[in-house]
């Protein structure tokens, strides 16, 4: 875990409050595992406050470039959204558990809104292409599926209102895939209803789902114990701290 100054390079608008913020963060490129976060300083808000956590959405070692994505949702994103190209920012990470790479079938990636942006980073590590199914509310929700396209990617969307793809919950398309595909592992992030969702669908198949949790952090480095979650394992049920024995869980482990 690295503390650096990592400068913003690009800001890219996406749809409503959505944006992906390039920074040069060398030596946190070259350590980001998929599945991974960074806890980022925002320089416009007293040195008091606290960092805001953000799931890696693309490091590149050759470059130096990581990328976030991000929703403008409150105090620290407003701010963040305004800071201007070459901003320096202080950014800790890369921090927590990370997806594992070694799927023992089609892997079958499951995001809601944009908790799309680490399954980006783990589709580009991943050995072998898959199945992206992506949901939101909206149109609007849906975000960066031509890129997992054009990597090979087959790509199934559902809204709730039905203004994009099918009309419903992504766990309808997720649910005929499975029918049609049962060797497969699930990867997954976004509210926590789906994530139980897609880990008791698994767990009735038999297959493994790593689901990314998101809880508040404070610290974002295990000390404060204010991002807890019930797990279980083989001495019983215990609380784990979602930053760092975390952010990724196996299904079974999850106690809901």
């Amino acid at each position: 875990m690295t503390d650096a100054q990592a400068a913003i390079l690009a800001i890219r608008p996406l749809a409503q409050g959505y944006a992906v913020l390039t920074l040069d963060a060398p030596v946190l490129a070259a350590e980001a595992r998929p599945g991974q976060f960074v806890h980022v300083r925002i320089p416009t808000l007293e040195p008091s406050r606290l960092r805001r956590p953000f799931s890696i959405y693309s490091a590149d070692p050759a470059t130096g470039r990581l990328e976030i994505l991000y929703k403008v949702v409150g105090l620290g994103t407003r701010h963040l959204a305004a800071l201007p190209v070459g901003t320096s920012l202080a950014v800790l990470g890369p921090v927590g558990r990370p997806f594992p790479l070694d799927p023992a079938g089609t892997p079958f990636l499951v995001g809601g809104g944009y908790g799309v942006a680490p399954l980006w980073f783990l589709a580009s590590r991943l050995p072998r292409k898959g199945v992206l199914f992506v949901g939101g509310r909206t149109a609007a929700d849906i975000l960066e599926t031509d890129r997992f396209r054009e990597a090979g990617w087959e790509v199934r969307v559902a809204t709730q209102d039905g203004t994009l793809g099918e009309r419903g919950l992504v766990t309808a398309p997720l649910d005929a895939a499975l029918a049609a595909r049962p060797q497969a592992e699930l990867y997954a992030c976004g509210p926590d209803g789906m994530l139980r969702a897609v880990g008791e669908r698994a767990i009735a198949a038999g297959l493994r789902a790593w689901l990314s949790l998101d809880k508040h952090m404070v610290c974002g480095v295990g000390a404060c114990l204010a991002c807890v979650q019930k797990i279980r394992g083989e001495g019983g049920e215990r609380l784990a701290r979602v930053c760092v024995d975390g952010p990724v869980f196996e299904a079974r482990e999850i106690v809901w």
